[in-house]
């Protein structure tokens, strides 16, 4: 224990959102019901600070090498962060005056603070933790507006996760027979010389656990519920957040843990990519719910997103193209949900109908923003994916990189199906004329608005960051 670095500063953006959380719950108890804002300027300020603190914090180890400052933790932790903040913008309206502001907006940083984590961890017990740490939130985030939908939601999302968090917890405690050792440097040091069946079983079983908060095949069965049901805002924060988190944990997991063992770590990767991108978008295909669409098309980004996770350790590309890509998915996906917190009462594809001569700038920011996730350019999400490919070629893996390119073609499909009846001509009454009769949410349209010029932003100067992001 003395030779521990024990530094609380090393995590600085951790500790200012769990003190601003816990401020927050005890400011939530004083203030009046119909009066809560004040926590979620609380938490604007936390989110805000730590990321000037991540984007300035030195690298290294923090308490002992169970958590690890490095590019995959800052840049994880900007964008966690960055999300928190769009998602508290999102919830502005909705949330006005509501009885319990102060519970949603603690609940959010609760489970960023488990994301941020998650993404740090170098420990299997601190990775179990950040686990629990980042679920239990988010549970309780899906049913919060406790009508049968988001009940149903959150039971749903609530079984998936027990399950999987018990057999992630299974497979650390294989990993742990296998190499004597939960620290990552410990497993990289023993695994290659451990017994193989138990070495693999237990990296399959932590991975299904990681792939849950990542609403990747097979641990997706929650995603379409859950974020059909819950409240829109939280729907755009469950589908974005955890999932940075949870790449940027398997990404080191490969690259730390089990590298150098004879684990079919790359194998099992490209299997789980290949399955999530075609899964996803072949059920996305026919669906008339925008909120389901939305959540399929997530699942399929996690199979693009596994592209560059496949091959850690074979190509220096791998790190760059899957740090920018989480950065540009989340950005793009975060705006196609801020358009639908815009519109709360267009809740299929057809009640959009029309809607480009009623708010032209949010179809705008819709399409940039579908299309970007199809990966169009100049969006930040095409110059991602070109990355992620090249990555998967100089990895070795050019048939993922065509099944990716041939599951790009076919998204267009059903992006397409959203847009087009925005830009039809109207006609006569009915859902889209009931919807439209109460206006935009303002803070959502212009959040729509601000993240679709970013994503267009980020496209157009994703050179020089993806030079910055090669060179760090």
């Amino acid at each position: 224990m003395a030779g521990m670095e024990e530094n609380p500063l090393d995590l600085l953006p951790e500790v200012l959102l769990a003190a601003s959380a816990v401020g927050g719950l005890l400011l939530g108890c004083w203030l009046p019901r119909a009066r809560q804002w004040p926590v979620a300027a609380l938490g604007y300020g936390a989110a805000a600070a730590g990321i000037v603190a991540a984007a300035l914090q030195p690298p290294g180890p923090a308490f002992g090498g169970a958590f690890v400052v490095d590019d995959v933790t800052s840049a994880s932790r900007i964008i966690v962060l960055g999300g928190l903040l769009v998602v508290l913008a999102l919830g502005v309206r909705p949330l006005a005056g509501h009885p319990r502001q102060s519970e949603y907006a603690v609940l959010l940083q609760l489970a960023s603070l488990g994301a941020l984590l998650l993404a740090g961890s170098a420990d299997l017990l601190l990775l179990a933790a950040a686990y629990l740490l980042a679920s239990v939130p988010s549970y309780v985030l899906a049913g919060f507006g406790k009508d049968a939908a988001g009940t149903e939601a959150a039971m749903k999302y609530y079984v998936v996760g027990a399950l999987l968090g018990i057999v992630m917890l299974g497979g650390i405690t294989l990993l742990y027979a296998a190499a004597r050792g939960v620290g990552y440097p410990a497993l990289r040091a023993e695994l290659p010389g451990g017994p193989l069946a138990l070495a693999t079983v237990g990296v399959v079983a932590v991975t299904a656990g990681l792939l849950f908060k990542a609403g990747g095949v097979p641990g997706h069965f929650w995603v379409p519920d859950a974020v059909q049901g819950s409240a829109a805002p939280v729907a755009a924060f469950l589908t974005t957040v955890p999932k940075v988190a949870a790449l940027a944990a398997l990404y080191r997991l490969g690259a730390e843990a089990v590298a150098g063992a004879e684990v079919p770590w790359a194998a099992l990767v490209a299997v789980v990519s290949a399955a999530s991108m075609t899964l996803g978008n072949l059920a996305a295909f026919f669906q008339q719910d925008v909120r389901r669409l939305l959540a399929y098309s997530t699942i399929s980004q996690v199979g693009y997103l596994l592209l560059p996770v496949a091959v850690v350790g074979r190509t220096g590309l791998a790190q760059p193209a899957l740090l920018f890509y989480l950065a540009a998915y989340a950005l793009t996906n975060l705006g196609a949900f801020a358009v639908v917190c815009a519109v709360p009462g267009r809740r299929t594809i057809d009640a959009y109908r029309g809607l480009g001569r009623r708010s032209p700038a949010l179809v705008g920011a819709l399409a940039v923003c579908l299309l970007g996730l199809v990966g169009t350019p100049p969006t930040a999400v095409f110059l991602g994916k070109v990355t992620a490919f090249s990555a998967a070629v100089d990895g070795g893996f050019a048939w993922l990189a065509v099944v990716a390119a041939a599951n790009t073609v076919a998204s267009l499909f059903y992006y397409l199906r959203w847009i087009a009846p925005t830009v039809a001509t109207f006609r006569g009454p009915g859902p889209a004329g009931a919807a439209g009769a109460a206006g935009l949410v303002r803070p959502a349209a212009v959040t729509a608005y601000a993240a679709a010029a970013g994503s267009v932003a980020l496209g157009l100067v994703g050179g020089p960051v993806l030079a910055l992001l090669e060179g760090s």
